[in-house]
């Protein structure tokens, strides 16, 4: 006859404590010791039956440790659903400055060559007739370049905090954050894009008291239309990368929304010029064409909506993840404006091939490093459950990039990337021959002043914003990076529209400033 055995673990063991095996040698770190058979029989050599009983919070600490510090390795620990969590958070990346520093390279450069690429179709398409007759489309351009960072690079840090705390490791649970946020993605941007090309009106008409109500129509349609399909290829892209990323072992929250932002500003640039020429073109002879393209993208809100809201991921955000990006856009029509009132003026044509790479890079590295805070953060709970991560009201500029934690490490390696990221762009589009700018000394000091000024501002700001939210039961991953990308864009274009001015009035002529 089996007799059973139940008997309980020492509260310092990570795994079972099992009969004849002393508990010290399963908490050791590498479990390397294995129990006998010969110790599951009983004195007359019968089978003993033992009831394994398993510390949850430990076991919970080493899966979410696997999960993240390894950079991406799934665990195939246990599948312990279980909420309770061990007293001390986890760390989630144990990474070096040069391991944070190489890879984030990569992506960093190629989302920067992608704003370069988008700096040199707006340095050819301002010339267009669409944006000679029709000016506010360049209070689109930040807006809708903003407004696709936004929403694919929220998307890359939900996914990427979703695939390292092993919420995408079945087929299922993939597929369901894919349908769900895709369909997310799809409201948000038709709804932003219509409020975009209502602002671009607004803002348009302020200055000048002027309306058309053409022209307000063809806004309409161009900012749908290219929201709504900019939003269907870059969302399939950033899913690739992210899947990508984890099947090579590589953290997403490092690749994922720098290549975001760099697709999204080429992307987005391209479709909103070609998009606006064509229904321009349209306007004198099928008139109707413009209300039937804004009226036809609108009418496919319903099916994204109960789409989303049938899916319990994206659920919470299609209620509650409005207030973001719509102000974000707000913000980022200020700095259309700047840029409509700034390329406007023959003196300073040339600054409109270096606004999207200023405001791409600053975008690129703030996303980045508040994509790692909140991956970081939810390592610990939930949003506002531990207030043991929640940091001083303020932070000083000190703790922000000089304390030991790998948060301001991280920050060092993305604000040394400014210089030498900014110098390789600043070459290539001298290079292609864009703009209308030389590259002078002392025009180099004062773009790099400009630039070095934004990433250091976003970086604070991000330290301080991402934690507060968190402390507020907000998730960061949905409502930190659009503010902080709107700011990158406004402060962006406001540093660098201040620069040109500042060198057109010392005289910098030897720069080209003008044309």
């Amino acid at each position: 006859m089996t007799s059973k055995l139940e008997q309980k673990e020492p509260p310092q063991a990570n795994g079972a404590a099992l009969p004849g095996v002393p508990g010290d040698s399963l908490a050791s770190p590498e479990r390397s010791q294995r129990p006998q058979p010969s110790d599951f029989l009983g004195p007359d050599g019968s089978a003993v039956e033992v009831v394994v009983l398993e510390s949850r919070a430990n076991a919970k600490g080493v899966r979410e440790e696997d999960a993240l510090l390894e950079n991406g390795s799934q665990s195939n620990e246990s599948d312990d659903t279980s909420t309770d969590r061990g007293p001390e958070p986890a760390s989630p990346l144990k990474e070096t400055s040069f391991s944070i520093g190489l890879q984030v390279l990569f992506p960093f450069l190629l989302a920067g060559f992608g704003t370069v690429a988008a700096g040199m179709v707006l340095d050819i398409v301002q010339h267009w007739d669409v944006f000679k007759y029709v000016t506010e489309v360049f209070i689109l351009v930040p807006a809708l370049l903003g407004l696709k960072g936004n929403l694919e690079m929220t998307l890359a840090s939900r996914l990427s905090t979703a695939a390292n705390i092993g919420q995408m490791d079945t087929p299922k649970e993939l597929w369901k954050m894919i349908t769900g946020n895709m369909a997310l993605i799809q409201v948000q941007a038709t709804v932003v894009g219509f409020l975009a090309s209502i602002a671009a009106v607004v803002f348009g008409w302020i200055p000048d008291g002027h309306f058309s109500l053409a022209h307000a129509v063809l806004l309409c349609a161009s900012s749908v239309a290219t929201a709504f399909i900019a939003s269907l290829v870059l969302g399939m892209i950033m899913i690739g990368v992210i899947i990508g990323s984890r099947k090579m072992g590589i953290n997403p929250d490092n690749v994922a929304t720098p290549i975001a932002a760099s697709l999204g500003d080429l992307i987005t640039l391209a479709l909103l010029s070609g998009i606006s020429w064509g229904l321009y073109k349209e306007l004198e002879s099928r008139a109707y064409v413009n209300p039937l393209v804004c009226a036809f993208f609108i009418s496919l809100l319903p099916i994204w909506i109960i789409i989303a809201k049938r899916n319990s991921a994206t659920r919470e955000v299609l209620y509650s993840g409005w207030e973001p990006v719509i102000i974000a856009m707000a913000i980022s029509s200020v700095g259309g404006l700047i840029l409509d009132r700034t390329v406007s003026d023959p003196n300073f044509a040339g600054m409109a091939v270096f606004t999207p790479v200023i405001n791409g890079v600053g975008g690129n590295l703030v996303a980045v490093q508040a994509s790692r805070i909140s991956t970081y953060l939810h390592m610990s709970g939930e949003p506002g459950d531990s207030p043991g991560t929640a940091p001083r009201r303020c932070p000083s500029p000190c703790s922000t990039f000089f304390s030991p934690d790998v948060n301001s490490r991280s920050a060092r390696v993305l604000f040394l990337l400014v210089v030498p990221g900014h110098l390789v762009f600043l070459y290539t589009i001298h290079s292609m021959q864009g703009g209308h700018t030389t590259l002078t000394l002392i025009f180099i000091v004062f773009y790099m002043t400009a630039a070095l000024l934004q990433v250091l501002i976003l970086l604070y700001i991000a330290d301080w914003m991402v934690h507060w939210m968190w402390g507020r039961h907000l998730d960061p991953d949905n409502f930190s990076i659009p503010y902080l990308t709107a700011l990158g864009d406004l402060i962006g274009t406001g540093l660098l529209a201040l620069s040109f001015h500042v060198l057109w009035l010392i005289g910098d002529r030897d720069s080209d400033v003008g044309d």
